[in-house]
């Protein structure tokens, strides 16, 4: 059985998603150090699983819709037990979540980061 272990994602301060990552899913930075092209990044996670925020050192690209580029990254879904306290968490970083939906198999709502990352946060209890 295979499983995913991260998603690699551009952002514009690898520092800053590791805090709000934290704060809102109490994930932990597990790593971060120098990556391709000069740039770094930070392995924000679990043991198991992280998101790796990777930061070029041109900063100059501005985010852009990715549900028109083939193979761009559209979503980030995350699975939690309370979806409420995970909601009031990300309101509480300046968050607005959108879509809110409650089908099979669980309620969801999704968000957009600073970045332009959209995150998809499900509840299956």
């Amino acid at each position: 059985m295979a499983r995913l272990e991260h998603v690699n994602i551009t952002v514009a301060d690898p520092d800053a998603t590791a805090a709000w990552l934290n704060r809102v899913f109490g994930w932990n930075l597990r790593w971060k150090g120098p990556a391709i092209n000069g740039g770094v990044t930070a392995h924000i996670g679990s043991n198991d699983h992280y998101i790796a925020a990777y930061a070029p050192p041109d900063q100059s690209s501005e985010a852009v819709d990715t549900y028109h580029i083939r193979g761009g990254l559209n979503h980030v879904g995350v699975v939690v037990d309370d979806l409420d306290a995970i909601e009031a968490k990300a309101v509480a970083e300046g968050f607005t979540p959108k879509s809110h939906a409650d089908y099979e198999p669980g309620r969801r709502f999704y968000f957009d980061d600073h970045d332009g990352v959209e995150w998809e946060v499900v509840s299956y209890g």
